[in-house]
């Protein structure tokens, strides 16, 4: 079978553009890798990097011919251009099957493709009668690499039965099929190597400042061991089963690489593809102490010196100082940690289903940060706009930031992704519309709270984050010792510089804000 895997053309995301390191989405080579191993010819097109637009694009899918063509996202943001995506592909190589994954279209897998009989809708709607109109032909609904081969296996037989391929969801005529749930696939080592080579790595991680120099993503683990509501990354990789009604039922699930795999991914990235910088995509990348120790130690043991980001639980950090394990780590390379404050009020920690960060945690861990590491970046993120949120909530973020007093606070309104309880509420109460998923840019408030709009929202926030980005913040973080906190300091502010003087242009009254940010349409996007 000839199968095409693309990441279509997308505007970027204002923090993550090709000028700021566009990087290699972690799906494509390991979904490749798979799928070489099993005996299909396999084409990777990742647009971004090579500026393929619209219309190249086109011409290329005519050439390619393929069997079947893939295309994942995890992002509602970009939802709609992956369904763009389809549509051409349903113009352009109408022979081909269409086939979608990633977080969003396993969590909304009934509004592109439809509700078998029986079945109730996941938000509790009325079931609209009939199908939707769709491009898609099938939906991998979470982990990708062993459904999508066996799918495209499948495919490949003479007289192909797409119910004997467990994890998908497909049409048969007028009707809605989903299939078994698909295992979890148990060991990690077990996948192959991603398939690096398909794409261009040369041409991922080349910002000046940011994750620099020559940077990539990886990961070890998938999965998280926590259910927080507002998240739907464990979604993706949770235990997936079905109750007797016909509802899906998750479980969170979290698995890793062994260390010596780990390294040895690392290693291939360090000394073949010359990636110095690593940005580490798990949701939760320090939940094994026994993991954290034994990866640092074959670091250290050998001749490279690579930086890395990761996102740490901060119960994990306090822990593994404790362990004398955190020491390792920074000794090992690491120079950047994102760590989900979220919000001051343990009561809405609660709300979230977040309660492990109760009692100041988070505060603890970046406090030893400040304390023993003071050469790793750290970054913070808060989530404001919740469901009781007012102006004096709001200054109590703001207070905390600054007792904190960290390299980058980062306010983002809370926003309804698909997969989350709050999603499932804001569309049960009309809170917000599918047609809206433009906005989900975590920099755009969706949702009101109970006592403020909006707007008022929005206006809070630019003034919360001018409050933090300002030249004595600039000039503490340029005179900094580390060199790595001086290039982030110095991409941080160029961005925001940027995106802050595009707000004001962008708005008459500065009291509406219809959009805080919009996206960034490359000048290659249609071509």
């Amino acid at each position: 079978m000839r199968i095409a895997i693309v990441q279509p053309p997308r505007r970027y995301w204002p923090y993550v553009s090709e000028g700021d390191n566009y990087m290699l989405p972690q799906a494509m080579p390991a979904l490749a890798a798979v799928l070489r191993d099993a005996g299909h010819e396999v084409f990777v097109v990742d647009c971004l990097p090579i500026h393929m637009g619209w219309r190249s694009l086109a011409q290329h899918l005519r050439t390619l011919d393929p069997d079947v063509v893939g295309c994942g996202e995890n992002h509602a943001l970009y939802a709609s251009e992956a369904l763009r995506f389809f549509q051409l592909c349903r113009d352009v190589i109408p022979r081909a099957v269409r086939v979608a994954g990633g977080a969003h279209f396993s969590n909304l897998w009934h509004r592109y493709i439809g509700l078998p009989p029986g079945v109730p809708h996941p938000q509790g709607l009325d079931v609209p009668e009939g199908l939707p109109d769709s491009d898609l032909d099938v939906v991998v609904i979470g982990e990708g690499e062993i459904t999508f081969r066996d799918l495209c296996d499948e495919l490949g037989q003479a007289k192909p039965d797409l119910s004997r391929v467990a994890g998908i969801v497909f049409r048969e005529g007028e009707v809605c099929v989903r299939t078994a749930p698909r295992a979890l696939v148990q060991d990690l080592d077990s996948l192959p190597l991603p398939a690096y080579d398909m794409v261009p790595m040369s041409l991922y991680g080349t910002s000046r400042y940011l994750f620099s120099p020559q940077a990539t993503t990886i990961h070890h683990s998938r999965g998280c061991t926590s259910q927080c509501s507002f998240c739907a990354w464990w979604t993706t990789m949770a235990d997936r089963s079905y109750d007797t009604a016909g509802r899906t039922v998750l479980k969170s699930r979290w698995r890793t690489k062994s260390p010596e795999r780990s390294f040895e991914e690392l290693e291939l990235l360090y000394k073949r593809y010359d990636r110095q910088a690593f940005v580490w995509v798990d949701e939760s990348w320090n939940i094994s102490p026994e993991w954290s120790d034994r990866f640092a130690d074959l670091i250290l043991a050998s001749d490279m010196k690579p930086r890395w980001m990761a996102f740490f639980r901060a119960d994990g950090v306090v822990r593994d100082e404790q362990l004398g394990i955190l020491d390792k780590l920074v000794r090992a390379g690491l120079r950047h940690v994102l760590i989900g404050v979220e919000r001051a009020e343990d009561s809405t920690l609660e709300d979230m289903n977040k309660r492990f960060y109760q009692g100041g945690v988070a505060e603890q861990a970046l406090r030893i940060f400040k304390r023993r590491y003071p050469q790793v970046f750290l970054q913070g993120t808060f989530i404001v706009g919740v469901k009781d949120e007012t102006p004096q909530s709001m200054d109590r973020q703001m207070a905390l930031a600054h007792k904190l007093d960290i390299d980058f606070p980062a306010f983002h309104p809370i926003t309804p992704v698909p997969g989350t309880p709050i999603y499932d509420a804001a569309i049960r109460e009309g809170k917000i519309t599918e047609s809206m998923f433009d906005e989900f840019d975590w920099l755009t408030p969706v949702l009101d709270s109970d006592y403020m709009t909006r707007d008022e929202i929005a206006a809070a926030m630019h003034r919360m984050n001018r409050t933090f980005v300002n030249p004595r913040w600039l000039a503490k973080g340029l005179l900094s010792r580390s060199r790595y906190k001086r290039d982030m300091y110095t991409w941080f502010a160029i961005v925001s510089a940027r995106m802050g003087w595009d707000v004001a242009k962008q708005r008459l009254n500065p009291l509406r804000v219809e959009h805080y940010q919009q996206l960034v349409t490359p000048d290659w996007y249609e071509t």
